[in-house]
């Protein structure tokens, strides 16, 4: 049997790690590179824009995982959480569930949440993803990184990415990278007590 090069060896494990990817909680995939990915560190808390800076969201629409059409004109009136995502993502794995339990306490309080599924080679394996996570908020199927490119001024550049909509569907809050639970509440109360 032969040995295999040290170098070659070292290089298989280079790209091993690089395929594993983001699994440090501030790691974050770039989709708005000529859709190739680069991993970049990400913010941990993100940046929430006072409501004298906020500037409108750019409209978009798109097919949702499992069928049917959205526009975002259906998050109008309700603060929203767009949550940018792949099943390939190890944060996502981990933000997704948090993200499902946020949802269940604050969808009856004007709270609506869609996830992005973005650069996903299979819709089969985003909706496999959906399915076993037990998410019952929708996601639009963005294969090609479109919607995401609606945002890149927020910047929605990096998976996972999330951003925080106000009732006006102005930007609120920008997330690059893993949110907490705690972050998520706290930006979520303080748009919810804003006057309407």
């Amino acid at each position: 049997m032969r040995r295999i090069p040290a170098a070659v060896l070292a290089a298989l494990l280079g790209a091993l790690l690089l395929l594993a990817g983001c699994s440090a909680g501030t790691d974050a995939v770039d989709v708005n590179n000529g859709g190739q990915f680069r991993f970049v560190a990400g913010t941990a808390a993100g940046e929430v824009i006072p409501e004298e800076q906020r500037a409108a969201a750019p409209d978009f629409s798109g097919t949702l995982l499992g069928g049917g059409s959205f526009d975002s004109a259906e998050l109008d009136g309700d603060v929203a959480v767009l949550n940018f995502w792949g099943s390939w993502c190890p944060p996502c794995r981990v933000e997704t569930p948090q993200f499902q339990e946020v949802y269940a306490d604050v969808r009856d309080r004007g709270v609506a949440f869609l996830g992005i599924n973005v650069k996903e080679t299979s819709e089969q394996f985003a909706q496999a993803f959906v399915d076993s996570q037990g998410i019952e908020f929708p996601s639009l199927s963005d294969p090609r990184g479109e919607v995401a490119l609606t945002f890149r001024d927020y910047p929605a550049n990096a998976i996972p990415s999330t951003i925080v909509l106000d009732r006006e569907g102005r930007v609120a809050a920008v997330y690059t990278g893993e949110v907490s639970q705690e972050d998520l509440r706290a930006v979520l109360d303080l748009l919810l007590a804003e006057r309407s």
